[in-house]
């Protein structure tokens, strides 16, 4: 069979095309389409489906403002979860005051609208609901390295620098301590959670 004249480009060539090309806000549409829905399925397992709308919209502009600022230093999903991540903090330290911001581009509203429909559509089948219900239960940090780790499947350096204050000035030293920080905090709420999950069985 004849090989086809152009392979699919990967998010990353995609994204950096257009922002070659001075356009910011194709660039920002690709990298939703692609990674929105897990984004959003993120911030709903850490927030909840009333605040996880808000932190994505914001999210969005934040994205759409520093997509041409990426140095490429990670791939581009680790970088949207740092962005996420770092998202959730502004969230959580100023709830109340949080604003409601949009992105000044027409077509990114469909964009958004898709990455929920098909994040909720997906939660809505998930089986996994005593496990869930157990995580809700955690302390929004265990709860977002557990999502980062078993349901995004983020390396433990990508994890490391998703939870850095300052991810510019993260060295490749302070990724190896906060990555042995993290997996030993992981193995810690994963004991806990199964403890739990036994507790909760009912008897044989």
């Amino acid at each position: 069979m004849e090989a086809p004249a152009v392979m699919r480009e990967s998010l990353e060539e995609r994204a950096r095309g257009l922002l070659a090309a001075g356009d910011t806000g194709s660039a920002t549409t690709v990298v939703l389409r692609e990674l929105g829905p897990e984004l959003f399925g993120f911030l709903t397992g850490v927030l909840g489906d009333s605040d996880a709308d808000e932190v994505f919209s914001r999210l969005s502009v934040r994205l759409w403002k520093s997509l041409a600022g990426f140095e490429g230093r990670c791939t581009l999903r680790t970088w949207a979860y740092v962005l996420a991540r770092h998202e959730l903090g502004r969230f959580r330290r100023g709830a109340k005051r949080y604003a409601e911001a949009r992105v000044p581009i027409s077509e990114l509203s469909d964009v958004l609208a898709a990455a929920r429909h098909t994040t909720r559509s997906t939660h809505a089948t998930d089986k996994r609901v005593q496990l869930t219900s157990l995580r809700d239960e955690l302390p929004v940090e265990d709860r977002t390295l557990l999502i980062l780790r078993v349901d995004r499947d983020l390396a433990w350096d990508e994890i490391a620098l998703a939870f850095a204050d300052n991810p510019e000035a993260f060295s490749d030293e302070d990724r190896k301590r906060e990555s042995a920080r993290l997996r030993k905090r992981f193995q810690l709420v994963k004991q806990r959670l199964v403890a739990r999950m036994r507790a909760a069985a009912p008897p044989a």
